[in-house]
């Protein structure tokens, strides 16, 4: 029974690998073999060849100065935290509040197969991020400081407590974000704000690598008396890696110690996360709901649906977050960055204004909410369909979300920018106009876009967000609108101004979301009835 139930859960792991999404089929023997030849080379060659570069540059200089304890310090916690971060998730989704939970529990299954099942699932998952950062720096080392019994035993060792470690953080982590999200009452708030930390610790940590590495490998004896007096226990980790099976001794001890305690509170806890279902948002007291206009209702439902998918607002809203994020970065550093664009293209008056004009769009265009938003109906399409109202509404209901969470932000971050820029007022001024122009018009054609090109047989809700062709062309004509829009004024349009060549933009869009409004209530709305 343990054997089946891990298969089945590899096989939900894996199940995008055996069955499109897209067109709710089952993949060819050769399509099935592509993707886990992608899967490889994307573990193995980028994140594999990523580490193994690292490894190389500090496995010599410690390995030199005797220190390769703190390689492997430094290493193995690059492994726990790959490992922990790849994997907390699906512990948090797999093993705690799966779907199939209620189906396994009344089977006659015993309730510790299933947690071994569950965990075993886990552990492979972090063993496997864990391996691609761990298993170059081990081989990294023993080439450089050359391979013995001793120190392939214990780096072998080491791996094996590392993805130990990788389980026992990964089931406390999913722990924490299983008994938090029971008491919200919107889950994926807590998932895009776990995302969204993740994601500005890995670019700073990128950004400041080669710092650490520079500092460390100029102080590494410093540091490596700090830790071995303020904690020896990671001395002792790092030094399993060299090979001292002494220090192996009370490492794999305390882990022991540390996987019973976890295994008692996995027990004592699975049952209720499991079967809880009820959250404590839910409790609360009737009152009288307030008559709304079809047209609110509806942006009010296309709202609901956004805040409702960590998937939808993280791919197809996380500039709702950077424009005003940008604005204040403008406010503190933009007076030195206009200055420094108007010097560098000294040839064209107010550049600056310009160029900031298309960055801003450029953000507005990660905004794509109303390009998925036909497909996203999937088959409840019916529903909107059979309402008495204007097909028209529905789409001008899905352009309006879009516009109403991209408007207001990219408008503050086109102030704050016009703000602080020199040149002209009437420069900055159409700044304004013509970032808050595009936001309406790039709304209106994310709208018609997606009512031309529907993706109504998903199965996996990430498939129209991420690789429907509604998305990519949306995307990929506003980066080259936004190109020309810059761009042009440095090649053509310096010679009659950053006025007038504003505004002859301004113009433009105005018109474009004219004629596209036009098509949304005639042809777009037609198309949308018939589908």
């Amino acid at each position: 029974m343990l054997k089946v139930l891990l298969k089945k859960q590899l096989s939900e792991v894996f199940r995008n690998y055996f069955y499109n999404p897209k067109t709710n089929r089952m993949r060819s023997r050769w399509a099935v073999a592509g993707w886990f030849v992608f899967f490889a080379v994307v573990m193995v060659g980028v994140l594999g060849g990523m580490f193994t570069a690292l490894s190389l540059s500090l496995c010599p200089g410690l390995a030199a100065a005797d220190m390769g304890w703190l390689y492997f310090l430094l290493l193995g916690g690059v492994a726990v935290v790959l490992g922990a971060f790849g994997s907390v998730f699906n512990t948090y989704s797999g093993l705690y509040l799966s779907k199939d939970n209620d189906l396994l529990l009344a089977m006659p299954i015993p309730l510790r197969t299933i947690l071994c099942a569950r965990l075993m699932n886990v552990y492979l998952l972090g063993t496997l991020y864990a391996a691609t950062a761990f298993l170059p720096a081990l081989i990294v080392y023993w080439l450089t400081a050359g391979a013995t019994a001793a120190n392939v035993l214990g780096g072998l060792l080491l791996f094996l407590l590392v993805t130990l470690i990788v389980l026992l953080l990964s089931c406390l982590l999913g722990w924490v974000v299983a008994a938090v999200s029971m008491k919200l009452k919107n889950r994926s708030g807590l998932t895009v704000l776990l995302a969204l930390v993740f994601i500005g610790l890995y670019y700073f940590l990128y950004f400041k690598a080669v710092d650490l590495i520079r500092d460390l490998l100029q102080n590494a004896a410093v540091y490596g008396a700090q830790i071995r007096g303020a904690a020896y226990g990671l001395y002792l980790f790092g030094r399993v890696g060299e090979g001292d099976f002494a220090a192996a001794a009370p490492v794999c001890a305390v882990l022991a110690a540390l996987a019973a305690l976890v295994w008692a509170l996995l027990r004592r806890s699975f049952l209720r996360l499991a079967t809880s279902h009820e959250k404590v948002g839910d409790r609360r007291a009737a009152k009288t709901a307030r008559a709304r206009s079809p047209f609110a209702a509806l942006v009010g439902k296309e709202l609901r649906r956004f805040t409702a998918s960590p998937n939808y607002m993280l791919n197809c809203g996380l500039a709702v977050l950077l424009l005003p994020i940008c604005g204040v970065l403008l406010l503190l550093q933009g007076r030195e960055l206009g200055a420094l664009l108007e010097t560098v293209f000294a040839a064209a008056p107010d550049s600056a204004a310009v160029l900031l004009c298309a960055a801003v769009c450029l953000l507005v265009s990660m905004n794509d909410l109303a390009a998925p938003s036909v497909s996203l109906e999937g088959k409840s399409l019916w529903i909107p369909q059979s309402l008495p109202l204007e097909p028209k509404t529905v789409l001008r209901a899905k352009a309006a979300l879009q516009l109403l969470l991209s408007g207001p932000a990219a408008l503050l971050c086109a102030v704050c920018a016009a703000a602080v820029l020199p040149g002209s007022l009437a420069a900055r001024g159409l700044l304004c106009l013509t970032v808050a122009l595009y936001s309406l018009c790039y709304a209106l054609a994310c709208a018609a876009i997606g009512v031309r090109m529907p993706l109504l047989t998903w199965t996996a809700e990430l498939v129209p967000i991420k690789q429907s062709g509604a998305v990519t062309l949306a995307l990929l004509g506003s980066w080259l609108l936004c190109a020309v829009l810059g761009g042009g004024y440095l090649l053509l349009g310096s010679s009659i101004g950053a006025v007038a060549y504003l505004l002859i933009w301004c113009v433009l869009f105005a018109a474009a979301a004219a004629l596209l409004l036009r098509w949304l209530d005639t042809k777009g709305a037609a198309a949308f009835a018939a589908l």
